[in-house]
């Protein structure tokens, strides 16, 4: 977005717009929205520029909830940003330290700092953007508690910090190069600032720093709280917590959000994984913030379960017990992993909707569905994986 879309927004004619225009969902009402409100005497680029952000709040309401009606964003600021659900578990660390006064260093549209200001914290938040910070400002400004500075995070937070009122950091460091999913690992020249610059700032005052999940854990210093937190089964972020906004006695955790409500695993030190056994009726999924805490091995202990390849995370165990913490699937048979043998299987079966999953092997799930063949009106999952030391295809249904 440009400043100057940023002007047209956030005049009274665009606000009201906004307000009235109902959400749309394919190309075909965008294009009767379109010849409506030019109809009817507004600027193009105003119809634009609303329409954009009409599109935006209706893809933030997953996000953001009802909020999401009454933010602005871009589309970059809306992918980065926190959940709210998150943002609110954040802030709540600094609340529980007794931290009342936090600068949020690359708050982006302002997720981070809209929580911390809903509990009360005054929040400094900076953005080096220009527009950016200028919707985290609007976005902000029903907390008189809240004000946004326009700035580089790295030439501004010696002076923030000496200020005998700031007590707290929260940083969010933007990623430096396109293209990181949540399971591509990343290093620390990846984030801007960098790690280093990060971690400097953790040994000198309180701080909690919000960083994709798939950081190289052999990045993650001594002394702090690593959580890995999976929305809806997708695993969302890692956040580093440093000084009071660790719990005590807890190195790492694996929160888990559901429409269930929240569940977490935590350790205090690394425990063994349990000892490699033969595939039995069920296998079990964990899910991904599980995997990247490393607490596999205490999944497997609460499930009386055991892995089925050396480092594949996948359990098994002759009972079936549900859990939050992972996908768990009876067995119904166990194939050769090969592409003929299984597209008979499945015909004989009337197989036709086939979910496909893979751990270990390097088979695209994709190409693979494709040489199957599919047809048929029954349903099955399909897991392709190493049993010991054996390629196998697993032929199960959702437990």
């Amino acid at each position: 977005m440009e400043m100057s879309e940023l002007r047209t927004l956030l005049t009274p004619e665009a606000l009201a717009l906004l307000d009235e225009i109902p959400p749309y969902e394919s190309k075909a009402d965008v294009v009767k929205m379109v010849s409506s409100l030019r109809a009817a005497g507004h600027a193009p680029d105003l119809v634009a520029a609303v329409l954009t952000q009409s599109r935006l709040r209706s893809r933030a309401a997953s996000k953001f909830g009802d909020f999401a009606g009454q933010m602005f964003f871009t589309e970059a600021g809306l992918e980065q940003a926190t959940r709210l659900q998150v943002a609110a578990l954040h802030a709540g660390r600094f609340r529980v330290a007794g931290i009342d006064r936090v600068v949020d260093l690359g708050c982006g549209i302002g997720a981070d700092a809209l929580a911390l200001a809903a509990l009360g914290i005054q929040v400094t938040a900076v953005e080096r953007d220009e527009v950016t910070a200028a919707i985290a400002a609007f976005n902000l400004a029903p907390f008189d508690n809240a004000e946004v500075v326009h700035a580089d995070a790295v030439d501004v937070v010696d002076d923030l910090l000496a200020r005998a009122s700031i007590d707290g950091v929260f940083l969010d460091p933007a990623r430096r190069t396109a293209g990181h999913g949540n399971t591509t690992r990343v290093s620390s020249d990846d984030y801007s600032p960098s790690l280093d610059f990060a971690f400097d700032l953790a040994r000198r005052v309180p701080t909690g720093i919000k960083l994709g999940p798939a950081l190289d854990r052999d990045l993650i210093p001594d002394g702090c709280e690593a959580q890995w937190i999976s929305v809806g089964g997708e695993l969302v972020e890692m956040g580093l917590w440093f000084g009071p906004l660790a719990r005590e006695g807890v190195s790492r955790s694996a929160l888990v959000i559901s429409s269930e409500g929240m569940r977490e695993m935590t350790a205090s030190s690394d425990a063994p994984d349990e000892p490699v056994a033969p595939l039995e009726r069920f296998l079990y999924e964990p899910n991904g913030a599980v995997i990247r805490a490393r607490l596999i091995g205490d999944l497997a202990r609460t499930l009386d379960a055991h892995p089925i390849a050396a480092d594949i995370a996948y359990l098994s165990s002759p009972t079936l017990t549900l859990t939050d913490f992972a996908q768990c699937f009876e067995i119904e048979d166990v194939l050769p992993l090969d592409v003929k043998t299984l597209a008979a299987e499945l015909k004989r079966r009337d197989i036709g909707t086939l979910e496909i999953k893979k751990r270990g092997v390097d088979i695209d799930p994709a190409s693979f569905r494709t040489k199957l063949k599919l047809s048929g009106s029954g349903q099955a999952v399909l897991l392709l994986t190493r049993v010991g030391e054996d390629r196998k295809a697993i032929l199960a249904q959702r437990a």
